[in-house]
């Protein structure tokens, strides 16, 4: 790709003057996105968390924003990650689903799996990568395993960490998965690692990679696989907390934020560095030993209630974010692409549909800032549930979790009633009606279920099943 460095210092400090930011920032921001699996909303103490300690967190909110109605795109793990990548809903670039005939959950990607996010899609990775700036991942990929899908194919400098969820591996007793593999760019390093020593191992590597690139611009993906099922954590951290294995996860997880925040401030770079932590999908599985906490909210991972798609996040760059300051906009992690974009003076694609917006100016706490967004959807797989539109929201299909089936036409304010309770669909007709004119643009733009295709889909990449090829052998097992 073309380097125009040169003139995104140029632009990078024009942004940094609208931005806020020190006189001493002579070239544009890095970013930082560091991004858990399957934490819980209450799981830290910025929202609310008694059981799991998180100084550096506390800290994190204390000296920036808390984002309290921050989305993801989907309730699971690979189209979460699709639309992060991307800046679009998952179904608009076909990553809503599997392509591995009897696999079980066809809503995520699994070993061998013959589809995964399509070359032509343009990453945020390779927006920054085009505007200068250096790229890795370290952590959890999860959209696509055959090697041309690989994070160095979609604008990543340096790629370390494994290519899919930390259960599918030989551990897992449901599936003959084969080993799970670690990947260093595109090979495989190693077989069924130790994996409470990985969230270590991950800081340790991010780490390295801010180091070197302290004097340049650098865009650091840092997707944990944590606090996903099964679990685990060091040996500094087991039997630690108060909450059990997934408070010990919890709070080596904050201890690699800290170590990250450190680092930055270390290097004189915090003030040209932002930072934005949050969760693919909200938290699941409480057990006798330890709690898992999504509340105020309702449900939680794989759920259409608030609990799947609403989940933790704060914002921290000293200087540029205000400190302890919090909004409830309406934000989303498909908004990344685009902010990111306006703050480093990159370059958004204008040639195709981007869902997310530019959110820079409620990061800067600008007093009338508000939502770029007039609606958010949410989609399970093909299927469209529910719409929110400021602080409606309304199902437009019958939702049925467990025993229960909550009827199409449910409506909830989510301001009076964060943990959807009480439908008020009679008293407000005219809410109603507007929600479902927002409903019916959004079936035709992203489609609803198998027989409504939508009208502006893009494609995934494919391959014969025959030609899929799983990183690691299942005769190794």
């Amino acid at each position: 790709m073309k380097t125009i460095y040169p003139k995104l210092l140029l632009l990078g400090a024009l942004c940094c003057l609208l931005f806020g930011c020190a006189e001493k920032s002579e070239r544009p921001p890095n970013f930082v996105i560091i991004f858990i699996d399957d934490l819980g909303y209450a799981d830290i103490g910025p929202f609310g968390s008694t059981l799991n300690r998180t100084p550096h967190l506390d800290r994190m909110a204390a000296e920036g924003m808390k984002l309290t109605d921050f989305y993801v795109a989907s309730s699971v793990c690979t189209p979460s990650r699709a639309a992060l990548m991307t800046g679009c809903y998952p179904q608009r670039v076909d990553m809503e689903h599997n392509a591995l005939p009897g696999s079980g959950n066809n809503l995520v990607l699994f070993p061998g799996d013959p589809k995964g996010l399509n070359p032509s899609e343009i990453t945020i990775a390779e927006i920054l990568k085009e505007a200068g700036y250096a790229t890795a991942i370290v952590g959890k990929w999860h959209l696509g395993d055959q090697k041309q899908w690989l994070p160095t194919h979609h604008g990543f400098n340096s790629y370390f960490g494994i290519p899919y969820s930390n259960d599918m591996g030989v551990g897992n007793t449901r599936r003959n998965y084969p080993p799970l593999p670690v990947i260093e760019e595109l090979d495989v390093i190693e077989e069924e690692p130790d994996q409470g020593y990985l969230t270590k191992r991950y800081t340790e590597k991010s780490l390295e990679f801010i180091e070197a690139n302290k004097d340049t611009p650098f865009f650091l993906y840092l997707p944990h696989i944590m606090v996903h099922l099964p679990r685990f954590a060091s040996p500094a951290f087991k039997g630690k907390s108060n909450n059990g294995l997934y408070g010990d996860i919890v709070e080596e997880l904050d201890w690699s934020v800290g170590q990250v925040l450190d680092k930055l401030c270390e290097l004189d770079i915090d003030e040209n560095t932002v930072v934005l932590f949050f969760s693919d999908n909200g938290g699941t599985r409480s057990t006798d030993t330890y709690k898992v906490s999504n509340l105020p909210l309702r449900g939680g991972k794989a759920s259409m209630w608030e609990g799947g798609f609403r989940v933790c996040s704060l914002a921290w760059s000293p200087g540029r974010i205000p400190a302890g300051s919090s909004s409830s906009e309406l934000t989303t992690s498909m908004d990344l692409l685009p902010t990111f974009a306006h703050l480093s003076g990159a370059k958004v694609p204008d040639d195709r549909i981007i869902d997310g917006k530019d959110i820079s100016s409620i990061l800067k706490g600008e007093p009338n800032a508000k939502t770029p967004h007039e609606a958010f959807f949410y989609r399970r797989g093909n299927m469209f549930y529910a719409v929110r539109s400021g602080d409606w929201k309304l199902f437009v299909q019958d939702y049925t979790k467990g025993n229960n089936t909550l009827p199409a036409g449910s409506l909830f304010n989510l301001k009076e009633d964060i943990g959807e309770t009480t439908d008020v669909s009679k008293n407000n007709p005219e809410v109603v009606a507007r929600l479902n004119v927002l409903a019916e643009a959004s079936r035709i733009d992203l489609g609803d279920g198998p027989d409504k295709p939508g009208s502006n889909v893009r494609k995934a990449a494919y391959i014969d099943l025959a030609e899929a090829k799983t990183l690691t052998s299942r005769s190794n097992n």
